[in-house]
Parts: structure tokens; sequence; C-alpha cells
């Protein structure tokens, strides 16, 4: 059975799923050198924010295949480091969606009405009702960086309070921004027309703040500015002299360049209103993203692609739904391809036919591959690094589609063609288990027990027999097996 460590905290419902399909090492607080050693036997790692995960770490884990990330940020993960071994790293991007935009709009508020020091003042004997003037954001312009899940659910609550909603976002589409009622914008014009700017994108440890000084001289002046998602999006230095220099009228900060950010001088700011990372605190988001991150981890284990993939091609679910049921098919073929051919390999020939054509068929030739080579070698091959396999020992892979499977729904073909001649299978479902139903154009009917791609078919012995057909053959087979 497979083994994870979870190496932070994470939700009960998470840890439940877990141990319904491997075995659980959940340990919080571990050293470097524990975690180091805790990993060497796992073939699954599921962390938090807390935890790097870098190159030393994942080359001291030679057996594992999946990297988990309960949230959505991936900084602390070597993406790089884990595709190189083929290892799949996950994350739970949408299990906080709710609570990070909720998370947003209330510091949006709370900024713009004064709350926190409003709720000090009287705690502390005072009852200044002229100081807390505040504004009301109706009628206002909202300019969201990056409309992904966040910026999305964020620009929807901002539009029920009546704000006016533009975004800069290079990488959606001007369909995707109409369908939640947001206007794309370049960021020159967004930061010159935003009363108030909330941040939602990405941050590249390597590219430069996307706030530095000069976006900050292009902003309205009092604009109010809410960053819920990377601190390195901002240039903290230039952040503290707009605000000191009134080009800003305040920053609410749940992310900062560095966390803790106990010196940060940020904090103490006081047009600034900081939180530590509450982004995904709530119960909702813990227990979704848990769940979220356990089942797509168990999936990848299991030999089964997953959507939560973040350095795997992404398959669209309609393909995936379609396709899944057929990679133990394709693993099988390519199974038993390679234990009856001989000579040296050549080409490689996969033939999808039926409804799976219609599909996006990444997955079924990873299993194909990953089949290929079970039998003779201990290489971990799947959608990450299945190109560098292929690559590295110089197969050439061809690839043909065909509508027609008839008398089956869809069939998958693996063609072996070596120096000694050629080897064929055709596989497909029947009754949800892959069965191989033809062998170098002869029909056969070999139903295996196998529903899973990935599982090791020790349990399972297929005898196969070539020769004439002449009476009596079956009959001293049958004789000599059982003599054995």
């Amino acid at each position: 059975m497979h083994r994870i460590l979870v190496s932070e905290s994470l939700a009960e419902e998470g840890l439940a799923i877990l141990r319904g399909g491997a075995v659980v090492d959940s340990r919080e607080g571990l050293t470097r050198d524990e975690l180091v050693a805790a990993i060497v036997d796992c073939q699954g790692l599921i962390v938090r924010s807390g935890t790097r995960v870098d190159r030393e770490l994942i080359e001291a884990a030679p057996q594992l295949q999946v990297i988990g990330r309960a949230g959505a940020g991936v900084d602390n993960i070597d993406i790089d480091a884990a595709s190189e071994r083929g290892i799949i790293v996950l994350n739970a991007a949408g299990g906080n969606t709710v609570s990070a935009a909720e998370l947003t709009v209330a510091l949006l508020l709370s900024l713009s009405r004064h709350l926190p020091e409003a709720n000090a003042s009287l705690k502390s004997g005072a009852w200044n009702r002229s100081d807390f003037v505040g504004a009301e954001l109706r009628g206002k312009t909202a300019g969201i960086v990056g409309l992904g899940l966040v910026g999305a659910a964020v620009a929807r609550r901002l539009q029920a309070m009546e704000m006016r909603t533009i975004a800069f976002d290079p990488f959606v589409s001007e369909e995707r921004a109409r369908s939640v009622g947001v206007e794309l914008v370049e960021l020159s014009d967004l930061l010159a027309t935003s009363d108030v700017i909330t941040l939602h994108s990405s941050a590249s440890p390597d590219a430069p703040p996307l706030l530095g000084p000069n976006e900050f001289e292009q902003m309205k002046r009092g604009a109010l500015l809410v960053n819920t998602a990377r601190g390195r999006l901002i240039d903290e230095a230039a952040l503290s002299s707009a605000l000191d220099s009134d080009r800003l009228g305040g920053a609410a900060l749940d992310v900062f360049a560095v966390e803790p950010a106990h010196e940060n001088p940020l904090v103490g700011h006081p047009r600034v209103l900081a939180t530590p990372h509450l982004g995904a605190s709530t119960q909702e988001a813990q227990e979704r993203v848990a769940v979220d991150i356990a089942r797509e981890t168990l999936k990848v284990l299991r030999g089964q692609p997953s959507q939560a993939a973040v350095n795997a091609p992404l398959i669209d679910p309609e393909s995936l739904e379609a396709v899944g049921p057929y990679l133990s098919v394709a693993e099988m073929c390519g199974r038993l391809a390679t234990q009856l051919a001989s000579g040296q390999w050549r080409d490689i020939v996969i033939r999808y036919r039926g409804e799976i054509a219609n599909h996006d068929v990444t997955p079924l030739k990873a299993s194909v591959v990953a089949g290929l080579l079970a039998p003779i070698s201990d290489e971990h091959v799947n959608l990450v690094n299945i190109n560098n396999v292929i690559a590295h020992r110089g197969w050439r892979i061809l690839e043909r589609k065909t509508p027609d499977a008839e008398p089956y729904t869809s069939s998958i073909t693996v063609e072996l063609r070596t120096s000694s001649g050629e080897t064929s299978l055709m596989g497909t479902l029947e009754h949800g288990r892959p069965a191989v139903v033809e062998i170098n154009g002869f029909y056969v009917h070999i139903r295996s027990p196998l529903t899973r791609p990935g599982e090791a078919p020790d349990h399972l012995h297929l005898l196969v027999l070539r020769n004439e057909d002449r009476p009596g053959r079956i009959g001293e087979v049958g004789m000599a097996l059982g003599r054995l």
C-alpha cells in the first residue's frame, strides 16, 4: 500500500480519505533532518505553505510520485525538480476561493470605513465619531488584478455593492471577462482610474514586483489597495512611500514578501490594515482544501489523471471522463506487447478507435508507455515526464485515430515494430474491466481482473503460445501444463 507523509496540519476530513487508500504518516513540526528521513519511503507528500519542498528534499525521496499542496500557492515547491523526476505536483486551487474573496471584501470595507481604528478607539474609552468618517463604495471603480477564480468571485461581490469592475489579466479572454461582468483593460489604465485595487494574481520568484514606484505614481490619489494574493506582488518600500506621501489612502495586506512578518514596518504603519495570511483560514475552506487534495493525491497514486496537477498537461474534464476508464486497457496492452515482442525496437503505433478518438488521448498514451516499460524497468511514467522518457529511449510513437470501433464502443491497439517483425494487441472494456480481444490479428478473449491502471498484476499469469492449427495441440499443451 502507498505511503503518504502529511507534514503540516490537515483537516480530519482529508486525513480520513487518505487513510482509506494509503498508509498515512501525519507529523507536524518536523525538523529539516526529520523531514528528510521521514520521506525516504513515501510515494506521496502533502504540505501547506510552511514546508519547503526543494530539490534536496525531492532527491531524498526516491519513491515519491506526487506532492500535494493543501492550498493554492505552490511557491514553496520546486516544480522544475519535481517535473524532472516525473513527480506530479497538485494544488487545491478552488478550495479557498470563497474564503479568500470574502476576506478581500471584508478588508476593503474595514479599510474604507476605518473599522479597526474605530474599534480600538472605542475600547480605549473614547467616543470620537468624527475621527472615523469613511467613504461609500457604491459607484466607485474597482480594479481587479488577476481574474482567476478568486478575482472573479471578488468581482461578483463588488458588483453586488454596485461598484464598477474592471480587470487586468493578459491570460483571460474577453468572453470570460464579459461572463463575469468585468471589462478588461491595460494595467496602466486600471491604475489610473481605479478607486480600489485588489490583487489576485500569482508571482514568479524571479519576476520583479508588479507594483513598484512607477506603478504607485500612476495610481489615482487616495486609492485603496488590498492584497490577499502574494506578498511579492508589491514593492513594500515603494508602498510605504506611497502611503507616507498621501498617494494612497490606505492598504490592507494579508500577505507579505517574507512571512511571518514580525519585523515588517508596514505592519505597524498607521494606514495599513494587516492580517496574518488569513485567506484560507475558515473552517469551510480548510475542509474543502483537505478533501480536494486528499482525493486528487489518491487518484494520482492509482495512476489516474488529475485536474489539479500544476505541472502536467491540462486535460479537459469531458476527455478525462471519456478516456479514464480505458487507462487500464492501454497499460495492459503495453505490458503484453513488451513481453510478446522480440528484436530491436523501432516504432510504436497506438491506434484509438471509437468514442475515445474524439477526445484528448494524452493520458492513454502515457498509460501505454507505462505498460511498455513495466516489464523491463522500474521507471515511473506519467503525464509530466512522458516526453522525456520517450526521448531518452529514442522511441518513435505514431498515433492514429479512427471514429469506427465496431463491434466495440472504443478500442486501443498497440503495435510494437521491431527488427524481428510486428506485435499487435487490441484491447477494450468489457463490463468495466480491461480485455485483450486481438493478438497479431487473431481473435482472443483475455479479460483482466485489474480495474485500475498502475496495479501490479503479480497475481495474473498469462501464457500466450503461437502454433500451427493442428488437432491435438491444445490437449498436448494442457497435459504439459498439468505436469507442472
